[in-house]
């Protein structure tokens, strides 16, 4: 069997005892544990010369990192991919801004990297590479002559043609991503963006099976939704019920309802307009004062980066600007939280809340959503108050679906949620759980691979005919 090399712009940590990173650790984990592979990537670590790799194997798995350079790291990390490319792909134009020189930088490190990760690969090896760091990584690899089928998996939003042209070297980068054997991105509205791009700049066509022929090349772009566990989550809810910070907030509530919140502090999740709707919720309804409160937790993230300190002082402004309006000596409306906890841990939180709030101005597929379904009891399970712009809005049926720019529409649905009868909440969580179950992560990660490994199957028996041909094919009279 082919070994699976996967890259991905970090790779999780690998020492005994700590827990994966989320969805994409735990699903790349497992098929890299199935086939025998390498997980190959930035360390995470800024160095002052470029090296090679540096090499661990645990069992059939070898882990190979390198470092960045400080100049690497401000061009390709904080510059091109987070500063550019990640406020447009959220479709905040706004906060997106261009620069040669990191643009030079994010092309120049692809190139380093996929040089390095070339001396490790085996003529048979199936190669799946993973989110917008790494756009131009196939092509690097191609023009280094390496022949390997290559996929790639897009884990943010992929914007319309409309937005997707303010980067300016936007069809140099979709080109560069045409070098992809297979394309996957959490929606088919993304799929449909790529695929609008192509055809309505008369870049190449595109046909009902999923084929592109763009740039001179066939690939197969397809909607591939990312699933979790959901079982094993219920169990790990269940299990850490008794830890202590559980145990803390459960005793601190009183008996008061609680809406429960989990995201990375970045200006793509809504974090603002979710206190200001949760506000509203308190002016309309004087009647949940002192009787709910609303848990956010946002661990810091990218804190480096100006626009993401800013974020943090705005939030922090308007937590202590409603807790300061509606406070009461015993009642704290928001609590916010900003820091890290353990993600079992977090599953036990989610199972003591009534409430899972979770509306990103714009998500990729957003796994919190899926996780908070998950981690509720079924016997009285909480209800989920989701954005339509969650790419998991479209498999979470049961889920109360709100537009989280609509600050009344967002408090009507918590208070909506908060009042749910009993029979009517475990209908809706049993609507969720059971297609979380069927489309769990392992189905999203074999699928692709199914997907991918064809290409590879496809480009090998076509490789044979042309062969057969050329050594079958009559003598030309010189």
């Amino acid at each position: 069997m082919s070994r699976l090399i996967v890259v991905s712009n970090r790779v999780a940590p690998t020492q005994e005892g700590r827990p994966a990173a989320g969805g994409l650790a735990i699903g790349v984990l497992d098929a890299l544990k199935e086939s025998g592979g390498v997980w190959f990537g930035w360390s995470g670590e800024t160095v002052s010369e470029p090296s090679a790799p540096v090499i661990e194997k645990q069992g059939n798995v070898t882990y190979a990192t390198v470092g960045l350079t400080k100049r690497d790291y401000d061009q390709y990390y904080r510059g091109f991919s987070n500063a550019t490319l990640w406020p447009t792909f959220h479709y905040r134009n706004d906060l997106s801004r261009y620069d040669r020189q990191e643009y030079a930088g994010y092309q120049r490190v692809n190139a380093t990297l996929a040089k390095q990760l070339k001396a490790l690969l085996k003529p048979d090896d199936i190669i799946w590479v993973h989110d917008y760091h790494l756009l131009p990584f196939a092509r690097c690899l191609r023009e280094l002559g390496v022949k390997n089928p290559i996929g790639f998996f897009l884990h943010i939003p992929f914007p319309v043609p409309e937005v997707l042209r303010t980067i300016p070297p936007h069809e140099e980068l979709v080109k560069a991503m045409c070098s992809y054997d297979v394309i996957g991105f959490q929606t088919d509205a993304d799929r449909q963006s790529f695929v609008d791009f192509i055809e309505r700049g008369q870049h190449g066509t595109s046909s009902e099976d999923g084929m592109v022929h763009a740039y001179n090349r066939f690939l197969k772009v397809g909607a591939y939704p990312i699933g979790i566990y959901p079982d094993a989550i219920a169990k790990a809810a269940e299990q850490f019920t008794d830890r202590k910070p559980v145990r803390s907030l459960r005793d601190g509530m009183r008996g008061r309802k609680l809406i429960m919140s989990v995201d990375r502090l970045d200006y793509s999740k809504g974090l603002v307009e979710r206190f200001q709707a949760f506000e509203r919720l308190l002016l309309n309804a004087p009647g949940w004062h002192g009787r709910v409160s609303l848990v956010q937790i946002a661990p810091p993230t990218r804190a480096d980066v100006t626009t993401y300190q800013r974020i943090r002082q705005t939030l922090e402004g308007e937590a202590g600007r409603i807790n300061g309006r509606f406070a009461q000596l015993d009642w704290t409306p928001i609590q916010y939280l900003n820091r890290k906890y353990e993600r079992n841990l977090l599953m036990a939180l989610f199972r003591q809340s009534q409430v899972g709030y979770v509306t990103p101005l714009r998500d990729g597929m957003n796994l919190v959503a899926k996780e908070y379904v998950a981690s509720q009891d079924p016997a009285d399970p909480g209800v989920l108050v989701l954005s339509q712009f969650a790419g998991a809005a479209e498999q979470l049926p049961g889920a109360l679906v709100v537009n989280p720019f609509d600050l009344s529409q967002m408090a009507e649905a918590l208070e909506r949620a908060l009042s749910m009868p009993l029979a009517e909440r475990q209908a809706r969580h049993a609507d969720m759980m059971a297609p979380m179950r069927e489309n769990n992560l392992s189905v999203w990660r074999d699928t692709f691979l199914a997907d991918l490994r064809n290409v590879a199957t496809a480009s090998s028996v076509a490789a044979k005919a042309v062969k057969r041909a050329d050594v079958t094919a009559p003598s030309l009279p010189e």
